[in-house]
């Protein structure tokens, strides 16, 4: 090895420890001040997304649940599908027709191909889903529970589905295309770590080390004049800690005290926290009173939702309406007509009154039924989600001021699933709404996935039953026209506010941390383009948008980063 590469390693080995730090003390608080590293090239990107447990694995298969993050950088879908607002980016396939409510029709983009030179082709996308229906395990979307055949036809891949089911759309368009050079010989695909991904996606794999391992990017990705990051590392070690003080340009994670603590810490540290759903207190049907809609909508009136989201979130998201909408990003959806939004403001008289219609009234400061019983129920949440157990405190108080006793049950995580699942609960902590909103609306309360208690169901936690709301779903499923689904929209939204399947208290947030120094064009409230997850598809739409600052481009280096990261040895 010659000394000029020595020196340029060792130069370039801050890349794996990139933050200088300086802790300035002030009576009892702490500033931390974070610069990124200078001699770090301008068009390379730390990035908070990965995580070792305590190392990392060299798991690349796309459809492992335990795969690198990174993965999703380097395999791609037919499309792309904004979050936030369920928007769609053609993708991989250039258009998306339907036919009818029955058939779904691709066009498959020509001039695309796997980082090994060979083509992409309508081939390799009826492969894929060959091979995800042979092996079921990695048909993580649950593509071929719609799926009847498929067929070719030149550059169009044709899916025929076993009913009218427009909404299949969204998922069949989310699965990730594998090479059918490659991926054909492997004889299990659904053990396989896929060391040496060959993808269609912008960047692939550079150096890999159970501490850090870093990408290039792929200077033939068919939108290869969209990507200016030319390099990423990611490391194993990102603790909050290590994200404010190693000089990140991109983390997705929440942070107490964001602004003391991640925007003090440098002048181009920034965040966005959009809705990414409702946080809701969800009631068991199958567990009295809560089948009452008195009950739920006594409890309803009585919480005053902006506290609930000033504990929960720390002031950074807000109350959420009942519709289940994410607001501003999904207004068009949103039915005019009702009230305030959907939002449910706190009403005490109207709480009273709607108790008192369920049979309950405040006797000697506590709500009690005809027998003198006082009202007492439990919330279960999860232990470790701690701006779910802060919401529940704050309700837990707000209904003890109209003399009701709740409890709360904190299981470990798996046993909060396993009991939601197995309706093991009286009244639990959950989320409702998405940036699909059929997939929200049939996921929340679609009765077929009502399971009596006992019996697991993967939706529908509650055991919500109503046959207008299945009936409506069923509408949607075979309505192609856009203004026809808006207004069915319309209707399964006042079924929510009026039923209160669940109760809407907040929105939890998407956690996006970003420095802009660098890269500019960062999604945020005014261009919410995508949120800033670092996982799943979104990543493609932020990598295509940023662009190199002017100003820093002149210091851009020619190093790749999977030489730099060669003798770094993680953090």
């Amino acid at each position: 090895m010659t000394h000029t590469k020595r020196s340029r390693r060792r130069r370039l080995a801050a890349l794996a420890t990139i933050a200088v730090t300086a802790l300035l003390v002030s009576g009892c608080s702490i500033q931390i001040k974070s610069e990124q590293d200078p001699s770090i090239p301008a068009d390379t990107m730390l990035l908070a997304a990965d995580k070792g447990t305590p190392m990392l694995e060299r798991n690349f298969n796309p459809y492992l649940v335990n795969k690198r993050v990174a993965a999703s950088y380097m395999y791609e879908p037919l499309t792309v599908i904004n979050v936030l607002d369920g928007t769609q980016t053609m993708w991989l396939a250039k258009d998306v027709a339907l036919p009818d409510a029955q058939t779904i029709d691709y066009t498959i983009r020509d001039g695309v191909t796997w980082t090994d030179g060979k083509p992409f082709t309508p081939k390799d996308v009826v492969f894929t889903f060959d091979l995800i229906k042979k092996f079921p395990t990695l048909d993580v979307k649950g593509a071929w529970s719609h799926i009847d055949t498929i067929e070719t036809k030149g550059d169009h891949v044709i899916f025929h589905l076993k009913t009218a089911d427009v909404p299949a759309a969204d998922i069949i368009s989310q699965t990730l295309m594998v090479p059918e050079h490659i991926w054909k010989d492997v004889k299990s695909p659904d053990t396989w770590r896929n060391p040496d991904p060959i993808g269609t996606g912008p960047f692939t794999l550079g150096n890999f080390s159970s501490q850090q391992y870093t990408m290039d990017k792929n200077e033939d990705y068919w939108q290869a004049d969209k990507v200016e990051v030319k390099h990423l590392v990611l490391p194993a070690a990102t603790s909050d800690l290590d994200i404010v003080t190693k000089g990140f340009d991109w983390a997705y994670a929440f942070m107490s005290n964001v602004d003391g603590t991640w925007v003090a810490a440098n002048d181009y540290n920034k965040y966005w926290f959009p809705p990414g759903g409702v946080i809701s207190l969800v009631p068991n049907f199958d567990v009295a009173p809560f089948d009452n809609v008195d009950v739920r909508r006594g409890i309803a009136l009585a919480l005053d939702r902006d506290k609930i989201a000033d504990a929960a979130t720390e002031g950074y998201l807000g109350a959420a309406g009942q519709t289940g909408l994410m607001l501003p990003n999904q207004q068009a959806l949103l039915d005019p007509t009702i009230p305030n939004q959907g939002v449910i403001t706190k009403d005490t008289d109207a709480a009273l009154a709607a108790f008192a219609k369920a049979g309950y009234t405040q006797q000697g400061g506590k709500l009690v039924d005809a027998a003198g019983k006082q009202f007492t129920f439990s919330i279960t949440t999860a232990n470790g989600y701690a701006d779910w157990l802060r919401a529940v405190q704050e309700v837990r108080k707000e209904l003890g001021d109209l003399g009701i006793d709740v409890t709360i049950k904190q299981p470990q995580p798996p046993g909060y699933q396993q009991a939601i699942q197995n309706g093991d609960f009286q009244v639990a902590m959950g989320g409702m709404g998405g940036g699909i909103v059929f997939q929200a609306y049939d996921n929340g309360f679609n009765s077929a996935y009502a399971k009596p208690v006992g019996e697991q169901t993967s939706s529908n936690f509650g055991r919500f039953k109503n046959p207008d709301m299945d009936s409506l779903l069923q509408e949607y499923k075979s309505t192609t026209d856009a203004a026809g689904r808006e207004q069915i929209g319309h209707q399964m939204q006042n079924i929510v506010y009026n039923d209160l399947p669940v109760i809407g208290l907040y929105y939890g947030g998407l956690w996006g941390l970003y420095n802009d120094k660098k890269f500019t064009g960062w999604p945020d409230a005014k261009d919410p383009y995508a949120p800033l997850q670092t996982y799943d598809q979104t990543p493609l739409l932020v990598f295509t948008h940023l662009k190199l600052r002017a100003s820093t481009s002149s210091a851009t280096g020619s190093e790749s980063a999977t030489d730099t990261s060669r003798t770094t040895g993680g953090n």
